[in-house]
């Protein structure tokens, strides 16, 4: 490609706004077909500042799907309060989503939602802990980002920790390959995790059928204007997680 071809195409690129709502250029934007869904548990997802793929990321998308969730973009909050932007009167009732080096399958359990304790073992009284779980907290980034966001706010350490053994691979497929089975998109997990606390399998089919849409939608306009929806760039961080 000649330097005028790609002075052309960066051009066109800048030249289509971004949707408010979503942030992602209006020909990848599927807003219009989605619908807030009501949930008896909050949803919090904090942003590393240096994940926000407008193309193929999922953390807006995710939480333009309830009626009660919150995006935050930074590094580090003094309080799950401050984070949320309300008062959290008790924050062992939330739950942070965070893998690590823990693995459902390395545990004798067969639930895909599990509560563990500091050292990476099965919190006892499951059902309780997570029948009570009143928000959810889920780190946006690659595993290293999510690594930084959980180690630089140590109120997490108040609230429950778990971890999910999905019984499939994520959906994203060849577009952007997860290095551990248990990988999942933001939204994929917050569809997994919203749905198994509350029993209600039309969460998890409603953030899927979203999800689905946002890709085909992606595959769609890389296949006639890939300068709107750009490859994936290869991740130098093998761990690469999406909370």
């Amino acid at each position: 490609m000649s330097e005028q071809s790609r002075h052309e195409t960066g051009a066109v690129a800048e030249a289509v706004a971004d949707c408010p709502r979503c942030h992602k250029p209006q020909p990848l934007c599927i807003c219009d077909s989605i619908t807030p869904i009501d949930s008896r548990i909050s949803l919090l997802i904090l942003q590393h500042p240096q994940e926000q793929d407008r193309a193929l990321g999922t953390a807006r998308l995710t939480a333009l799907h309830f009626k009660d969730a919150v995006v935050r973009i930074g590094l580090s909050w003094p309080s799950l309060s401050k984070a949320l932007g309300r008062p959290v009167h008790d924050p062992s009732r939330w739950a942070v989503l965070y893998l690590g080096s823990a693995k459902v399958a390395d545990l004798d359990t067969s639930s895909e939602v599990v509560a563990i304790n500091r050292k990476g073992g099965i919190e006892d009284g499951q059902r309780g802990i997570l029948n009570d779980i009143e928000g959810i907290v889920l780190l946006d980034g690659t595993w290293s980002q999510a690594k930084a966001l959980w180690w630089r706010n140590a109120w997490m350490l108040k609230c429950r920790r778990i971890i999910l053994g999905p019984s499939r691979p994520s959906r994203y497929g060849q577009l952007r390959r997860e290095p551990r089975r248990d990988g999942l998109s933001t939204i994929e997990a917050a569809a997994m995790v919203l749905a198994a606390l509350q029993k209600r399998p039309d969460i998890a089919e409603t953030l899927h059928a979203g999800f689905e849409r946002m890709l085909a939608r992606y595959r769609e306009v890389q296949s006639v204007s890939p300068e709107l929806a750009p490859r994936p760039k290869p991740k130098r961080d093998y761990r690469r997680r999406r909370a």
